[in-house]
């Protein structure tokens, strides 16, 4: 489904990323971990188009993404789910959603689709006319997947979803990122600090050092690998 091969990424002079290759296949669940300033966001945005990517190649679904202009990106079926939730704090957690459904797919798939969302998070259907800036920061997180999922999309870019939650509220927003991607039939590319939870969840792991991937492969090879263990997991 999206295959990055060998992708250079740079602001100005700051080289962020070298040669990376990253694969994701249908109904994937993959993790993309590493420690700060390794690049990981600076990936998410050169699929989405907001990083300009300067050698490699991005393909999706077979359509060449370095091609497009960014604003068709959304159309092929990516949702990109941004740091730090950036939901419109003015707006009504239905009108957030509204501005996710805007693509085609979207469209069509919307009024299935809203019922499965307020499903998922059931806590935005009883508030769905409150503004979202008056949420909690693990309800804003959970309305940026839930606009992202308004698109109806094949792939949901989450980029790292549990920071500044607390604990339990991050692990709820794990639990149902893992249901919607056994329910909804997406793919699920995750960027995450949180080690341990992403190579519980996931199926496939990248690990990202200083712009490079060092590691890759199944998690439960990863988990028991020592370098992961030392740097990443505390053991």
């Amino acid at each position: 489904m999206l295959e990055i091969e060998n992708i250079d990424v740079a602001y100005g002079d700051h080289a962020v990323l070298h040669s990376v290759s990253i694969s994701v296949g249908r109904d994937d669940f993959i993790a993309v971990v590493g420690p700060n300033g390794a690049g990981k966001s600076t990936l998410f945005k050169a699929v989405s188009g907001t990083a300009t990517v300067n050698g490699g190649s991005i393909r999706f679904d077979g359509a060449d993404l370095l091609a497009l202009n960014p604003a068709k990106r959304p159309h092929l079926g990516i949702a990109h789910v941004p740091e730090g939730r950036q939901v419109f704090p003015s707006l009504s957690i239905a009108e957030n959603l509204a501005i996710g459904a805007e693509t085609k797919a979207g469209q069509r798939a919307w009024p299935e689709n809203e019922e499965r969302i307020y499903a998922w998070f059931p806590v935005l259907a009883k508030r769905r006319l409150q503004q979202a800036g008056t949420l909690s920061g693990g309800e804003q997180q959970m309305l940026a997947i839930a606009r992202g999922l308004a698109s109806a999309p094949k792939l949901l870019m989450l980029d790292e979803p549990s920071m500044g939650l607390a604990p339990a509220i991050a692990d709820e927003i794990f639990e149902r990122i893992v249901a919607i991607h056994q329910q909804g039939e997406v793919s699920v590319l995750l960027v995450e600090q949180r080690v341990a939870e992403a190579l519980h969840f996931a199926s496939r792991a990248y690990v990202l050092e200083t712009g490079r991937v060092v590691l890759e492969g199944e998690t439960a090879r990863l988990k028991d690998d020592d370098r992961i263990r030392q740097a990443y997991l505390g053991m």
